[in-house]
């Protein structure tokens, strides 16, 4: 199995951070160059419970997530749930807190890959691409 496990620290409040981060095509510049769109609205709100969105990234096929817990301004889970990829096994948490000085996001991932080695290398790439998309958004974020 591997794991994604970043922290990251943001300026504006839990309520901003997890209004902001719900709304699936926002996750864009965090998974850039992948884009997002919702194709799917969730049962209490449109990015909420069993919404899913579709990630597309240049010259792989796209894939799908389905959020399965939300847990407003505390937590969200997803897995992926169509769509081609090479994981298997996988959920990504985004835990939401307060901070003295604003907010604080841990997001993790894990999955296991199809085939061997698969996973420790897309592991990789995630944890590289994600954490620079979570310093990004830091800095616009406020």
């Amino acid at each position: 199995m591997a794991t994604v496990d970043l922290v990251q620290d943001f300026s504006c409040s839990v309520e901003q951070l997890y209004d902001y981060l719900t709304v699936h095509e926002n996750l864009s510049i965090i998974f850039a160059p992948a884009k997002v769109t919702r194709i799917k609205e969730g049962s209490d709100m449109p990015n909420g419970l069993g919404s899913v969105r579709k990630l597309s990234l240049p010259l792989v096929p796209s894939f799908e997530e389905t959020v399965t817990l939300n847990q407003p301004n505390e937590r969200v889970e997803y897995r992926i749930s169509g769509g081609f990829t090479p994981l298997k096994n996988h959920i990504g948490v985004m835990r939401f807190s307060s901070t003295p000085q604003g907010s604080r996001l841990h997001y993790t991932i894990n999955f296991d890959g199809k085939l061997p080695l698969i996973a420790p290398v897309v592991g990789f790439g995630l944890t590289q691409g994600i954490r620079r998309g979570l310093k990004t958004l830091s800095k616009t974020l406020v």
